[in-house]
């Protein structure tokens, strides 16, 4: 059984959040709860005029999305949400199980204490978003669950590359729909903190794979929707 923590109250976005700021995680949260959906095109002027923000400030927020791998910037046709496609999605799995390998095999044995209740803590967080019904947060933890992990692994090239990964993978996790099954669930990743704490280096190595493996069986086939930019956005029009 794991050692969890109690659960956590999480504070609300703060009210004087930048424009720019909000407009990053308004856009963040509806790709992951799947409001906006692959493919979708994010216009610079349409955004521009739901935020009140000039199109370079629109612009610099797309960058970040892009940088994140979240959205894809082509040259001459605009902004578009990520659609990874089936090969690429192998692809980066395949990537991922090698990668998150090498970081549970350079923490296996020296997880300090202090990391180990860090860690905890988020799983809690993450498991917490998800009894509230909060998706969008939901998946945010569980993402930053696995570049948390890189970056006590210590390598900067290496977190950098996990969390483009981590983020273009979501994309592709299916929308539960079958009842209680988590796309990346908080009990693998308590499975795996408890062979870290364990030492177990083997063991933290092989759940890892079975969670990644879970992951990527749960990827989501979806159709083209079509959508209100404003309605997904959560923004009301002004009267």
């Amino acid at each position: 059984m794991s050692a969890i923590l109690k659960p956590i109250s999480l504070p609300p976005r703060p009210a004087g959040i930048a424009p720019e700021e909000r407009m990053y995680l308004d856009v963040y949260d509806a790709i992951m709860s799947h409001r906006l959906t692959a493919g979708t095109k994010l216009t610079e002027q349409a955004l521009g005029e739901i935020y009140g923000m000039a199109r370079h400030a629109v612009r610099r927020v797309l960058a970040r999305l892009a940088a994140d791998g979240l959205v894809d910037l082509e040259h001459n046709r605009g902004a578009y949400i990520a659609s990874p496609g089936e090969r690429e999605a192998q692809d980066m799995f395949e990537l991922r199980q090698v990668l998150e390998a090498k970081v549970v095999d350079k923490l296996a044995g020296r997880l300090t204490e202090a990391e180990d209740s860090a860690l905890r803590e988020l799983i809690v967080r993450e498991r917490d978003a998800w009894m509230r019904g909060d998706r969008p947060l939901w998946i945010r933890l569980s993402a930053d669950f696995h570049i948390e992990l890189a970056k006590l692994a210590g390598n900067g090239l290496l977190v950098d590359a996990l969390r483009r990964l981590v983020s273009r993978t979501t994309l592709l996790i299916s929308n539960l729909d079958a009842a209680g099954q988590q796309p990346c669930s908080f009990e693998e990743h308590a499975a795996v903190v408890d062979a870290l704490q364990e030492r177990d280096g083997r063991r933290a190595r092989a759940r890892m794979a079975k969670h990644l493996d879970q992951c990527a069986c749960r990827l989501l086939a979806r159709a083209p929707a079509p959508f209100d930019l404003r309605t997904a956005l959560g923004k009301q029009l002004q009267g």
